[in-house]
Formats: C-alpha cells, sequence, structure tokens
C-alpha cells in the first residue's frame, strides 16, 4: 500500500507528535508499505538528513506551527490512503479540498490534541475549533484518538457525538527496545554534578512557546515547596526552546539552582540513560493541549515512576502506572513527589517492575504499527466496496 503521512513538524523537531509519525511510519515500511512523510521545509537553509520517506515542502507562508502548503493536493492523488495528523493549520483545509476532489482516496485522520493559547491566539484556536475543526474531521472515512477518555472531552466531541462509529481509539507507543530499565549512569551522574544518593525527579518536553502547556513553572513551584520543607531532591529538565531562559531565571528566583538541572535537548542515543537516571518522572501539564504523553510511556517502559497531571487522556495513562494530580497544583504535585521519596526501596522497584509489564503488554509501536495497518486495510477495503456498489447501482 502507498501511504502518506502529513504531519506539520516533524523530525530533528522535537515533539511527541513528530516521534509518533515516524514510528508509525517505521512500522508500516517494516511491513512492506510505501511511506511518504510530508511536512513544511521551515528552516530552508538547515541540513537536513536525506530521507526517501520524508518530503519536505517549502510553504508559500508559516507562522509557528503552522503553513500553507498548496502543492501538497496534486501530490496526494498518487497514494492508496492519506493519514493527515492534525492540528496542521493552513494544510488541513488543503487535504479537506483534495478529499472532496477525489472522494475515492481514502483519508485517516489522528486528532492528536486541542489547541490552547492565550490573548489573541487563543481566540483564534477558538474560532478555529467552532467553524473549521468539524467540516476537516466529517471528510475523513475514519478518525483515530489515542484514548476516548480525551476525545469525549476535546474540541472534537460533537464529531465524536455525530458519528462514533467512525472513531478508533488507537494509542501511542513506544520503542521498548531502546528505553529499558538499567543501572544509573555514573559518568552521567558526575557530568551534571549530581548526587547518586539523592532521589531525582525528571522532565522531558518542549520548551518553545508551542509547548507552553507543559507545566514547567508548576514543577518548580512544587520544587520550591520541597526546597523549603529540607525534603532532599535533585531534578533534572531535558528539552529546548525559547522559554528555557525564562525558567532558568524563575530557577534562580527560587534558589533552586543546586538541585536543579536544565541540560537542553539532549540526542536520542542519550535520552534512554536520563530516563534510567530518575526515579521519578513528572509530566505536569495544565491543559487539553496535552492529550496523552508519550513520555510518560518512555519513563514507564525505562522503569519510572510517573505523576501526572488530571487531564483527559493524561491521566488514563498515568493511572495504570503512577499517582495523578490536579493540573496546576503545586501542592498536590509536591505532596505527590515526598510521598514516593518515603516509600521503600522495595516499592519503588515493584512498581518499576509493574510499569515495564504494562508497556511490553500494551504500548509497543509493534503492536500500535499492527492497529493502524488493520484499519487502512478495514478502510481501503470498505472504500472499494462502497465504489463497487455505487457503480452497480448507476449501470
Amino acid at each position: 500500500m502507498k501511504i502518506a503521512q502529513i504531519v506539520c513538524k516533524y523530525r530533528p523537531y522535537f515533539s511527541g507528535m513528530s516521534n509518533a509519525v515516524f514510528e508509525i511510519s517505521r512500522q508500516l515500511i517494516d511491513r512492506g508499505h510505501e511511506v511518504t512523510v510530508f511536512t513544511p521545509n521551515f528552516d530552508r537553509e538547515e541540513k537536513h538528513e536525506e530521507d526517501h520517506q520524508v518530503e519536505r515542502l517549502d510553504p508559500y507562508f508559516s507562522y509557528g506551527n503552522a503553513a500553507f502548503l498548496p502543492t501538497l493536493g496534486k501530490k496526494l492523488k498518487n497514494f492508496d490512503l492519506v493519514h493527515l495528523h492534525y492540528p496542521f493549520f493552513g494544510t488541513a483545509g488543503v487535504v479537506k479540498r483534495f478529499k472532496r476532489k477525489y472522494p475515492h482516496i481514502p483519508l485517516v485522520v489522528t486528532y492528536h490534541m486541542d489547541n490552547r493559547a492565550g490573548g489573541v491566539k487563543g481566540l483564534i484556536f477558538a474560532f478555529y475549533a467552532k467553524y473549521f475543526l468539524k467540516d476537516i474531521l466529517r471528510c475523513a472515512d475514519a478518525l483515530i484518538g489515542s484514548t476516548f477518555d480525551f476525545i469525549k472531552s476535546s474540541d472534537a466531541k460533537l464529531v465524536y457525538n455525530e458519528a462514533p462509529h467512525k472513531w478508533h481509539e488507537i494509542a501511542f507507543g513506544v520503542d521498548t527496545e531502546r528505553f529499558v530499565p538499567g543501572k544509573k549512569s555514573l559518568s552521567l551522574i558526575r557530568s551534571l554534578d549530581l548526587n547518586d544518593s539523592v532521589p531525582t525527579v525528571l522532565f522531558v518536553g518542549g520548551m518553545d512557546s508551542a509547548h507552553h502547556f507543559k507545566g514547567v513553572k508548576v514543577l518548580l513551584r512544587a520544587l520550591r515547596i520541597l526546597s523549603k520543607e529540607k525534603i532532599p531532591f535533585q531534578a533534572v529538565f531535558v528539552g529546548d526552546g525559547e522559554l528555557k531562559q525564562e525558567y532558568e531565571r524563575v530557577v534562580q528566583a527560587f534558589f533552586l539552582k543546586t538541585t536543579t538541572r536544565f541540560v537542553g535537548r539532549v540526542s536520542d542515543e542519550e535520552l534512554p540513560e536520563y530516563y534510567r537516571l530518575a526515579d521519578v518522572f513528572v509530566l505536569p501539564s495544565t491543559s487539553s493541549a496535552e492529550a496523552f504523553g508519550m513520555v510518560l510511556l518512555e519513563a514507564m517502559s525505562s522503569g519510572c515512576a510517573t505523576i501526572g497531571s488530571d487531564l483527559p487522556g493524561v491521566r488514563e495513562i498515568t493511572a495504570k502506572g503512577g499517582v495523578v494530580v490536579p493540573g496546576g497544583d503545586e501542592v498536590e504535585l509536591a505532596h505527590a513527589l515526598a510521598d514516593f521519596f518515603a516509600l521503600s526501596e522495595k516499592k519503588r522497584e515493584n512498581i518499576a517492575r509493574k510499569n515495564r509489564e504494562i508497556i511490553l503488554q500494551e504500548y509497543s509501536w509493534e503492536r500500535i504499527g499492527k492497529q493502524h495497518e488493520q484499519l487502512y486495510h478495514s478502510v481501503v477495503e470498505h472504500k472499494s466496496n462502497t465504489s463497487v456498489s455505487t457503480e452497480l447501482v448507476n449501470n
């Protein structure tokens, strides 16, 4: 099958959405399918690695993660199936017009997240969700949500209520061979000037304006509470973006410099070592822009305990192997961290073992890739049968 994947940002950009498309594409290619990822070429001067399965198109215009790719429609007509990963402002409309012109080509849409922001941008997101989102989702032959818990409370809930039969619950996954439990790297501990006998808290996520909802400041406020109560800890923040300097200033203001490390973006090869370094992983997101949290799976696969916000989707994953706390509540987050630090070593080991078992049973990319393949085949078969029925009626 010849499959087109469409996403607003792709590797080397760091995000759960770009990683999901990469892993799904890799699984489909391993199963013998021909996959092309279409994504904007945001930085025309940047040297991207050559990859036969990625086509970076120059946008007619772009703003943030939004881009208008008018040439995309012509390229899609040669595919057996098109898969749009939403949100993709600017180009979602191109895909909708393509579908209307070529209704016989199956379209699958994954609804990854709601868009949330303050000020004028937030008003634009709300206007778009109210007047344009429904038309984009309605034109799809099949719709995917990572959890129905999220979809039923998201901006897509009206379309779900209209046609629940079109929706399919397919989670995201994790590379279980890459993210594995193991001993803490002493060399990494030394390079970060950390203490291997002190509990380590880990955060992994984007620190650009597109990921403002990650709740870094909430976690920093919780750490300040622990510090004031003289509870030993050390924290490592992995990720980069224009907000990183602001967060580092907060660390200075909260007198957390001796216990907190911002390491920036790390390589794919290094990232698993950071998870193995951690005792507990925290995803303190504050809005429904966080719909799942693939980093939770990476942490659980690595044997970490997890703490996550009480948000649709996020809470469903977190509750399987960790503690759910109210989003934006630094006091409850600080209490959850302190409670974990107080656990015996045996109880921590049991948590690590349980989390790893959950991942192996439910969230391997091989399993997720197979689910996508099965859905694609069913959609293509249904479209083919519908076309044959229509021809028989017309004749």
